[in-house]
């Protein structure tokens, strides 16, 4: 059972990849999520506390 919206799954997905030199990760935010990277971390947070989130992907919750 899996209710994680796209954009749920899809920022669980980018914090799972590794990103190499300064200002990749908040390059990818930008342009693969459409997203501020402080509006990214303010959803990651509250994923991290969601059992739903918890159950899609473990290893990264």
């Amino acid at each position: 059972m899996n209710d994680l919206a796209p954009r749920e799954q899809a920022i669980l997905a980018l914090e799972r990849r590794g990103f190499t030199g300064p200002g990749a990760k908040e390059r990818a935010i930008r342009e693969e999520l459409g997203l501020a990277p402080v509006r990214y971390y303010q959803l990651l947070n509250a994923l991290l506390d969601d059992p739903r989130a918890l159950a899609h992907d473990p290893v990264t919750v």
